[in-house]
Parts: structure tokens; C-alpha cells; sequence
């Protein structure tokens, strides 16, 4: 195989890996069930050649005491609503909490990534998968990162970031 050939093949892998970077990423990708956990949101690129102006966050169920790191350049605003269900925390009952964060009135160009974090408590289900929607707002355009990923199925264009649920 001659050095053009592997050279073509080696870029030719590396392109189909691209769209994989395109998405807006959650690191780490598991945590412990039932414990506090710090995440951070990875964002790597805008809308086209547009800048990133906000990133909002759904918080899904079973999920408490949400707290989001401010960021420099950014307005923070939190959302307080009824929790689905009830959440056993510490003898007491949690029946509201934080539903969704958004982070906007930065400007993150296209040429940079970035991260939003949260700390959080994360329900006691090991082996299952927080998922989270993400909007991401920019100069001009949006991305919807809302779709789920369904085992077995390709991937979809804009799927929503998951956190995987180990055991202790």
C-alpha cells in the first residue's frame, strides 16, 4: 500500500469522525448512581460560521440540588419548578428543585469550545441514562440537541447529551 493510500484512508477515518465532535458533549460521560457530581457541558462549535450567545439546559427527573457555575460574560438564570415524583433527600421530601439553567449574553465564536458546569445529585438507578436537552442559541441559528438516541438505531443529527448511571 503506497503512502498516498494510507494517508487518504487515515483523513478519509478522520472525517467520518468529525460529526461526532460537532455535538454539544457531557463530561464525564457516567457517574456513580446516587452520588453529587460535577458536569460540564462541552460546547465546540456555533451556528455555521455564527457565535454561540446561550446554552439552556433541562434538568431531567430525578435530579437535586442543581447548582450551576457561573461563568464570566455570561448571565446565569435558574429555573425553580414542581420536581416529577418525590425525591427522598436527607428525611425530608423534594418536591421542587431546579428544572433548567441557561447560560446567555456571552459570545463564544465559532473557533473555540467551552463548558457550562453543574454540580448535582443524581438519582439512586444504576444502569440507566440521564438524558439532557440542550438549546444552543447563536448569533444566527439555533441547534435543538433534543433528540434521543435509541439503542440500535443510527445516531440522530442533534441527539441530547446522557449521563450513564453506574452501581457503587
Amino acid at each position: 500500500m503506497s503512502r498516498i493510500t494510507v494517508c487518504a484512508a487515515a483523513l478519509a477515518l478522520a472525517g467520518a469522525s468529525l460529526p461526532a465532535l460537532a455535538h454539544v458533549g457531557l463530561e464525564p460521560a457516567q457517574a456513580v448512581a446516587n452520588s453529587t457530581v460535577n458536569v460540564a457541558f462541552r460546547v465546540g462549535h456555533g451556528c455555521g460560521e455564527s457565535p454561540t450567545t446561550a446554552i439552556k439546559v433541562r434538568i431531567p427527573a430525578g435530579v437535586t440540588g442543581v447548582q450551576p457555575q457561573p461563568k464570566p460574560g455570561w448571565t446565569l438564570a435558574v429555573t425553580k419548578g414542581p420536581l416529577p415524583g418525590v425525591v427522598a433527600a436527607a428525611d425530608a421530601a423534594v418536591t421542587e428543585g431546579v428544572i433548567q439553567v441557561d447560560w446567555t449574553g456571552g459570545k463564544l465564536p465559532v473557533e473555540f469550545f467551552d463548558t457550562f458546569v453543574l454540580r448535582m445529585k443524581v438519582p439512586n438507578a444504576p444502569g440507566t441514562t440521564l438524558y439532557f436537552p440542550v438549546v444552543q442559541e447563536c448569533e444566527n441559528g439555533v441547534h435543538r440537541w433534543i433528540e434521543p438516541t435509541v439503542p440500535g438505531q443510527p445516531e440522530p443529527p442533534e441527539p441530547m447529551p446522557g449521563l450513564r448511571l453506574t452501581a457503587p
